[in-house]
């Protein structure tokens, strides 16, 4: 068990009154982490440690932040046996995701370092006469990011990572479910020598989190929020964030169609979808989650699929053991998944592999047969359980892959490139690969959804644009004529 602090203005703090919560292990109940239940009187500190900070930080040059995010870069690879121990008990992910969080994590923080000399502008033409006029990009001021328990090393660098690059000084809230892990990123911040108050950390109790959050967004030195997390509580998140005139970057909810056309290499199709759909148990916001298989070829990817998932060890993922599905994050995921699965039976889909669970250790399960009267088909699963839907021709598949509230990654597999590459652009989401997995992240790509998946873009060039203020700023050089 870790006892931890915040990070407010470079000092270890505890909450007001001392106040902790507990997150524990899912599998077996033990306390994983205490760590500090903050009151928004402690939130608006973090964002004030952060707005003085800003005054040195937002003219820092391109070279020392560069340099900083770089020294990040390789103190949090030195952390890597820390985050698999942090992220096992406080999530029950394996040792394989914990690496790859770490590694593309890693990453994030060395393109971000690059990023630091493309926060440029333009020259503008204007219509008067000596007028240079010019749209310059300037870091916003103090960034709140808000980070899930997922993905939990990379997507709470992500939330911070390209802000620090443009200029702005930072918050992380962490996540409840694994304020540790979020903490060791903290750490390396911290030893990569970042100016105090210009990374602070905030960890809260569940029930807190509303006030918490709200007390940060409605502080006027907080110029830009991201989030990551369900679509549930995104829509909160901007509510709250319009309450206060305040610009958001959300990255929510997924229901990743995953199309194999009727000329598609089946092996391909089958590796790809298994990494997508069971990697982290599921537990992706980009992760496969309906299968749309042309039903001249379903029959044998079906038969294949099934066999891979139902070889893919499952097992603790703090015993020596490599394992592929570890624990999910809780019973709330066990019991959503068992209720889809009663559904979908009862209405008609077979069961090919896997089943209903007793524990978080859920194994990958396959559903066949699958129409729109079942709740699978439409709700998220969040879990290593996934359905097959059969489709006869590519304007059904189209249909079938749009056939939802949400729009952030999908895949589709064909030998006809031209015909799959056609199929993508038809999909409705802000990401899609031909050929590829629907899990794929990397630092420089845009990287948001559509429709219930959320606002904005992280990633790259795109990522400095929400992050930074775009300013018109005019020098006149010449006498100008004034009509009166």
């Amino acid at each position: 068990m870790s006892d931890m602090s915040m990070l407010i203005n470079g000092l270890k703090v505890s909450a007001e009154k001392g106040a902790t919560f507990e997150r524990r292990n899912p599998l077996d109940g033990s306390v994983a982490t205490r760590a500090p239940a903050a009151s928004p009187a402690d939130a608006v500190l973090a964002v004030e440690a952060a707005a003085e900070a800003f005054k040195t930080w937002g003219e820092s040059g391109p070279t020392e932040r560069r340099n900083l995010l770089l020294k990040a870069a390789d103190a949090l690879e030195a952390k890597m046996g820390d985050f698999v121990q942090a992220i096992a008990a406080e999530t029950g992910a394996s040792g394989l995701w914990a690496g790859f969080n770490v590694h593309l994590a890693a990453g994030m923080f060395r393109e971000a370092a690059a990023l630091t000399t493309q926060v440029g502008g333009e020259v503008i033409p204007s219509d008067v006469p000596g007028s240079l006029a010019m749209g310059l990009r300037q870091p916003a001021g103090v960034v709140l990011g808000i980070a899930p328990w997922n993905a939990p090393v990379i997507l709470a660098v992500r939330a911070i990572a390209t802000p620090l690059a443009c200029g702005n000084t930072v918050i992380l809230k962490g996540s409840e479910n694994s304020p540790r892990t979020h903490g060791l990123i903290i750490e390396a911040l911290q030893e990569a020598g970042f100016p105090a108050g210009v990374v602070n950390y905030v960890t809260n109790a569940p029930a807190d989190a509303g006030a918490v959050v709200e007390a940060m967004v409605a502080h006027p030195a907080v110029r830009r929020v991201n989030f990551t997390g369900s679509t549930k509580v995104g829509k909160i998140i901007a509510q709250t964030c319009a309450k206060y005139l305040k610009p958001v970057v959300l990255e929510l909810g997924g229901k990743a169609p995953f199309v194999v056309l009727d000329d598609a290499n089946l092996d391909d199709a089958v590796n790809a979808a298994a990494f997508g759909s069971f990697a982290n148990s599921g537990q992706i916001c980009m992760s496969t989650e309906r299968l749309i298989v042309d039903s001249k070829v379903a029959d044998e990817f079906v038969k294949r699929f099934a066999a891979k998932a139902s070889q893919l060890p499952l097992g603790d993922p703090r015993k020596p053991d490599p394992v592929v599905l570890g624990s999910v994050i809780g019973m709330g995921t066990v019991h959503h998944c068992n209720e889809l699965i009663d559904d979908a039976l009862a209405k008609g889909a077979k069961l090919v592999c896997g089943g209903k669970a007793e524990n978080t250790l859920m194994p990958a399960t396959v559903l066949d047969h699958v129409t729109p009267a079942m709740r699978i088909y439409s709700e998220e699963t969040f879990g290593p359980v996934k359905c097959v839907v059969r489709v006869s021709g590519v304007d059904e598949a189209v249909a079938c892959a749009n056939d939802n509230e949400y729009g952030l990654s999908a895949a589709v597999f064909g030998g006809d490139i031209a015909r799959a590459f056609n199929v993508a652009r038809k999909i409705d989401s802000g990401i899609c690969h031909v050929n590829g997995p629907t899990v794929h992240d990397e630092a420089q790509m845009p990287f948001g959804g559509v429709k219930g998946s959320g606002l904005g873009r992280f990633g790259g060039k795109a990522g400095v644009a929400e992050f930074t203020e775009l300013r018109w700023i005019t020098l006149q050089t010449t006498p100008r004529h004034y009509p009166f």
